[in-house]
């Protein structure tokens, strides 16, 4: 059975590195922010090309911790997208501001520019935009807009880790950059972990004092905080597959290379490159009218096909009463969420497996 993503399979192929990496752990006897999240947060932030790194619990957190370290809270609009991972949305409303929920580009998935612009408004912040899917936002228009109103960027870089956006990586063109390690992540640890990049320093030291109930090195507090720690054993497992990570992404590459060819004569949508940037095919998402029927039909020949989302934020239940949106400005989101379908997308995915999609794909196609 072929599924969306195989975390499994990316243990096995760094399995002997990842053991020793663990062992070390537990005989170290230092288990927690020890050498080896020392080492990952420095060696993460110089992949980064920024000078800090701050390792937390999970992606959530980042943003979480990110949006209390520039003071968004109560009373404050956050600018994001509706078309994103929920936890985007969760962390806003966690810090007690208002998500402001804008319409993506068609093309490329992630935030338009223009709605980013006509929904700022005196109680905005910040905005988040969110590197969907591996893929790039268009950050020069985001950074010009929040420039003319002093607004906070929080990149949120959940699934573009080693994306480059005009020679520079995701994470460093805004004032933070918020990466998620979930095992089925580009870079994934095997358990939860989350990071904080930024260029500011003064920034990092908040976020490390709130990451740990707002201690400092002597363990006084000026704020409360909470525990949002990364662990040494996953901070050692990240350790050996950040080596990997740039392979990975080229293997990414290579598999959506092979699915455009498959698709290149049928009328199904594929992904978009933005220009001057490097996708890094977190998941490979194309567009269908009959997108349950072929998802279906792979099921039967057991390629798991997945959809990122089915739901968009402002239509969850609980969410939709702490957001601020207007379904006639969210017109792309609400279309796609019914046309999307994301192929099975890893770097460890065999020639012979792809094959055998394609084959599906072709008999569903031919009828």
């Amino acid at each position: 059975m072929l599924f969306c993503a195989n975390p499994h399979a990316q243990y096995l192929s760094h399995k002997e590195q990842i053991i020793n990496a663990v062992t070390h752990v537990l005989e170290s006897q230092s288990y927690i922010l020890g050498s080896e999240v020392e080492k990952f947060e420095a060696s993460f932030a110089e992949y980064c090309e920024v000078t800090e790194g701050v390792g937390v619990n999970s992606g959530t957190d980042a943003l979480i911790l990110s949006l209390r370290a520039l003071d968004v809270g109560l009373g404050d609009e956050v600018i994001t997208v509706s078309h994103t991972a929920l936890a985007t949305i969760a962390a806003i409303i966690a810090v007690g501001a208002t998500p402001v929920l804008v319409d993506i580009e068609a093309d490329y998935y992630t935030m338009d520019p223009q709605r980013f612009r006509e929904a700022v408004s005196p109680k905005t912040k910040a905005v988040i935009p969110v590197h969907l899917y591996g893929q790039p936002v268009d950050m020069d228009a985001i950074l010009n807009i929040a420039r003319e109103h002093n607004l906070y960027v929080i990149e949120d870089c959940a699934q573009a880790a080693g994306a480059i956006y005009k020679g520079k990586r995701v994470g460093s063109l805004g004032d933070v950059g918020c990466f998620s390690f979930y095992p089925t992540k580009n870079l994934g640890a095997i358990g939860d972990g989350g990071m904080v990049v930024t260029k500011n320093q003064n920034l990092a030291e908040r976020i490390r004092r709130l990451r740990q109930y707002g201690w400092d090195e002597n363990r006084m507090t000026t704020e409360p905080g909470i525990n949002s720690r990364l662990d040494e054993i996953q901070a050692a497992i990240l350790n050996v597959k950040l080596k990997h990570l740039d392979a990975d992404n080229e293997k990414r590459k290579n598999v959506a290379i092979h699915y455009n060819k498959i698709f290149s004569s049928s009328t199904i949508i594929l992904p978009k490159e933005r220009p001057d940037t490097t996708h890094v095919y977190h998941l490979y998402v194309i567009s269908l009218e009959d997108r349950d029927e072929l998802k279906n039909s792979l099921k039967k020949f057991g390629v798991m096909a997945g959809i990122h989302y089915n739901t968009a934020a402002h239509q969850y239940q609980g969410y939709d009463l702490r957001c601020s949106f207007s379904n006639k400005n969210l017109l792309k989101t609400n279309k796609i969420v019914d046309t999307i379908l994301s192929l099975p997308m890893y770097p460890e995915i065999s020639s012979e497996q792809i094959k055998s999609i394609e084959g599906c794909i072709s008999n569903n196609m031919d009828r």
